[in-house]
């Protein structure tokens, strides 16, 4: 065994060396001036990335326009996007992206720093539980795991709800395994239970009652498995449910109140519909989030067998003086296929909805790497070998991808960055088994999981070469020359979900509303329901800008004058009176 995974086995989370100096601290057994290095790597790569790209529709550019209107006009209740009502969400990751737009600015990573932390605060808090239960190296391992599992980390970097609510969610399970320890005191049970409570109510806040339902599901599958009744006396639930409430219901309450088409919209439609129908359009089979999962959770998939170990052999179990212990390995393993199960039966289906049970993986993951020899871990990193090289080899096949959203010649461009991702994964396994040698196992797990973070950023990154466009950022420069404050701007049969973020100004709709339809109907005075509206509001209305596709530029342009402003593949931007300094 190498000294390094010597001094990691020994227990306690900093190694019992009273007169060391501060730079001999070690922290499971890792000298901390390496780990703040390490720690100092991963937190530039995650942050540092973060505005790298534009924002792309339809969820970043709605989530950031969102927070700006939300700032801009000073109502933090009632939730509008393009100026009309809308309910499908709750705004607590709108507020956060508001207050980062307040503190920093508007820009791209002020929009995304509320998902990046939520990433991190769940990969925090899964460290602390794994290391509670199964030791400081469990814990290291298990933030290693987490931060560069696919999922998790490009989910970091993308601005939607699915991370505010994964951070959250991370923060009920870490919670409540911190509470359940046996050797926790009284009122650090407590304290660890009202957390749990809070982050809940943080998750019903950020996407609805999912952030109850699921916590609860897990818990009745556990208690069914376990015939552990005993541990529902342990949740602290008229506190917690008071806190809870106190945390999610004060919205809940101002919003219904201010608008009384809430409750029926958001509960019936946004919640019973969407997940008992395909009303949503968001169809799936069963099998739907498997490639998901496969994809999200590939550089460590070679750890299944030893998690599921875990689980079986009740790892981190501590006798517990009579009662039933509580079995962590379990209760994360439970977390994750329930969590699965349930979104897998649902109507409707995105990518993101599985991304809560990653920190149960991790958590696992860490448990069960903390216990695997080097063979195994030179067969994952032999493994990932060979899956960079398929990748790499494979990677042309991206130039030859055309479709009607994305030109070809915007996959060429993207193909080069696939072929670099792949390249670094190989670069990645290879060093891993480098230090495997000379250096011992945690040395190459901790490079080759930055290595995998620095793959899957460097895929994500470059996307940008179709991004960008798609964002239309460089049109934002022509329309600002001719748009201004209070001037309508119209959406011609389409919803562009990031210009008006980029422009600081909110579209009208026309002809079409889309998934505003709901605010639509609440306020119809704030759209155009027909071309025909539309045309006489361009002929005998004030002066105006207009984005439409350019299959209906060519048909309207054919009815009515319309002088372009700027155009790219997917939108042309027009105005109803001439521009200076055309011909």
């Amino acid at each position: 065994m190498h000294r390094s995974d010597r001094l990691a086995a020994e227990p306690g989370l900093i190694s019992a060396r009273p007169a060391a100096p501060w730079h001999a601290t070690r922290l499971a057994g890792v000298p901390a001036v390496t780990l703040g290095l390490v720690v100092l790597a991963f937190a530039l790569l995650w942050f540092g990335t973060l505005g790298v790209r534009h924002l792309l529709g339809p969820d970043e550019g709605r989530y950031a326009e969102i927070a700006r209107e939300m700032l801009s006009t000073g109502d933090w209740v009632t939730i509008r996007y393009n100026g009309l009502k809308y309910f499908e969400k709750p705004p607590f990751h709108m507020w956060a992206t508001a207050v980062s737009y307040a503190l920093f600015g508007i820009g791209d990573w002020q929009a995304r720093l509320c998902v990046a932390l939520a990433g991190i605060a769940g990969l925090g808090i899964s460290m602390l539980a794994a290391a509670r239960w199964f030791g400081a190296r469990a814990g290291l391992l298990a933030g290693l795991v987490l931060a560069s599992a696919p999922m998790w980390n490009l989910a970091a970097h993308f601005n939607t709800l699915d991370m505010t609510l994964s951070g959250s969610m991370a923060c009920v399970l870490a919670c409540m395994l911190l509470a359940q320890h046996p050797h926790a005191t009284a009122p650090a049970r407590r304290r660890w239970m009202l957390a749990c409570w809070a982050a809940m109510g943080v998750a019903v806040l950020t996407k609805g009652l999912v952030g109850l339902a699921l916590p609860g599901l897990v818990l009745v599958v556990y208690t069914c498995v376990t015939r552990d009744l005993a541990r529902w006396r342990r949740l602290h639930a008229p506190a917690g449910i008071a806190l809870m409430l106190l945390v999610a219901m004060p919205w809940y309450w101002l919003v219904a109140r201010r608008n009384p088409e809430f409750l029926r919209f958001f509960f019936i439609h946004e919640h019973w519909q969407r997940y008992t129908s395909t009303v949503h359009a968001r169809k799936g089979g069963l099998w739907y989030f498997v490639p998901l999962l496969v994809g999200g959770f590939l550089p460590w998939l070679g750890l299944v067998p030893g998690m599921v170990r875990a689980v079986g052999q009740r790892t981190g179990v501590v006798a517990a003086g009579g009662s039933r212990p509580f079995q962590p390995a379990l209760m994360a393993g439970l977390w994750a296929v329930s969590i699965f199960v349930f979104f897998s039966l649902s109507g409707s289906k995105l990518p993101g909805y599985i991304l809560p049970l990653f920190p149960a993986l991790a958590i696992l993951a860490g448990a069960a790497l903390a216990r695997t020899g080097d063979q195994p871990w030179r067969r994952q990193l032999c493994a990932m070998l060979a899956v960079g090289a398929i990748g790499l080899l494979a990677s042309p096949v991206v130039a030859t991808l055309d479709s009607n959203n994305t030109p070809n010649a915007l996959y060429r461009a993207y193909a080069a960055w696939v072929a670099l991702a792949f390249a670094l994964v190989i670069t990645s396994a290879a060093i891993g088994l480098w230090l495997l040698r000379r250096h011992g196992r945690l040395a190459s797990i901790t490079a080759y999981a930055f290595g995998m973070l620095l793959a899957f950023s460097t895929a994500l990154l470059g996307h940008e070469a179709i991004g960008r466009s798609a964002s239309g950022i460089d049109m934002v420069a022509p329309i600002e020359r001719v748009l201004r404050p209070g001037m309508p701007l119209y959406g011609v049969g389409m919803l562009d979900h990031t210009l008006p973020f980029y422009l600081r100004h909110p579209l009208t709709m026309v002809a079409q509303a889309d998934e505003l339809a709901f605010g639509a109907g609440q306020e119809p005075q704030k759209w155009l329901p027909t071309l025909d509206a539309f045309v006489d509001a361009w002929q005998h209305g004030p002066r105006a800008i207009a984005l439409l596709s350019p299959q209906a530029f060519s048909e309207l342009s054919a009815r009515v004058p319309m002088h372009v402003v700027a155009r790219d593949w997917r939108r042309v931007a027009v105005a109803n009176f001439p521009l200076a300094g055309a011909r």
